[in-house]
């Protein structure tokens, strides 16, 4: 059996809840990215939009996308959240993440709602693997803890120092203090990491920045554990594209992609 970490027990502590559905929130620790402690790694901060998405409707998430509009500060976050196109049977819903010391916007969601349903014309097939296949590997010194070392992570193929794809299971701590994890919530903390995952290139000469995060869920996962099978395409510019396979340990949840700023270090 895997052991659950209790070293770092959430990512944000929630402050503030305004009657007009705006959020604030004290970032903890547990969110700093591998680049610097003071910016956010960007599994937190989608799954932070990903709550106040899924708060504004009892549909369920089917496309997500986030947009960062710049580095997300290790502090007071603030989160609203839009119902942009309301329908009966699909509904776009948009979310905004502000960094509170600013004023400013510093990510921003939409996602497509469609309904809850466990009716469909596929059942999940299991993966080959699964947590327990999977072997602990330490960071590479030159990335920062924070969000690397909340999360378990459990490599059955590949790690952040083997150029190439790779494949790894996940379990994140909770995102809100005191308020369980939600399945989409759980997944959206880890699809970003797709890109370290499948690290193409030496993390000591090289930085690669996501600028967005798409996910395309089938379901929402079950369990508490997320494996993502990455890869990385790099081009001849400052362009890399991250995409991953995203499974739970009953079958395929969904697919992500993100575009990278690849520039060196």
């Amino acid at each position: 059996m895997i052991e659950k970490s209790a070293q770092h027990p959430c990512f944000y502590r929630l402050l503030d809840a305004s009657g007009d559905g705006r959020e604030t929130f004290e970032s903890l620790p547990a969110t700093a990215g591998p680049w610097s402690p003071e910016a956010q790694h960007g599994g937190p901060p989608a799954a932070l939009l990903a709550r106040a998405l899924e708060r504004s409707s009892d549909a369920v998430i089917g496309r997500f996308t986030m947009e960062l509009h710049g580095p997300v500060p290790v502090g007071r976050l603030a989160t609203t959240a839009t119902v942009l196109r309301p329908g009966r049977s699909v509904q776009l819903v948009g979310a905004e993440l502000y960094d509170v010391a600013r004023g400013r916007v510093v990510a921003s969601a939409r996602a497509w709602l469609f309904p809850a349903s466990d009716r469909g014309p596929e059942q999940p097939k299991p993966p080959e693997h699964g947590p327990a296949d999977g072997a602990h590997h330490a960071r590479p010194t030159a990335w920062h803890g924070g969000y690397l070392d909340a999360v378990e992570w459990r490599w059955v193929s590949g790690s952040v120092e083997t150029a190439g794809p790779g494949v790894v299971w996940m379990r994140p701590p909770a995102l809100v203090e005191g308020e369980p994890l939600s399945p989409v919530q759980r997944l959206l903390a880890c699809a970003d990491s797709a890109s370290g995952v499948s690290a193409a290139l030496d993390v000591r000469r090289w930085a690669f920045l996501n600028t967005e995060l798409t996910v395309h869920v089938l379901r929402p996962p079950v369990g508490d554990w997320v494996c993502l099978d990455a890869e990385t395409t790099l081009g001849s510019g400052a362009v890399g594209i991250a995409t991953a396979a995203i499974s739970d340990e009953t079958g395929l949840v969904a697919r992500s992609s993100q575009a990278l700023l690849v520039a060196p270090r």
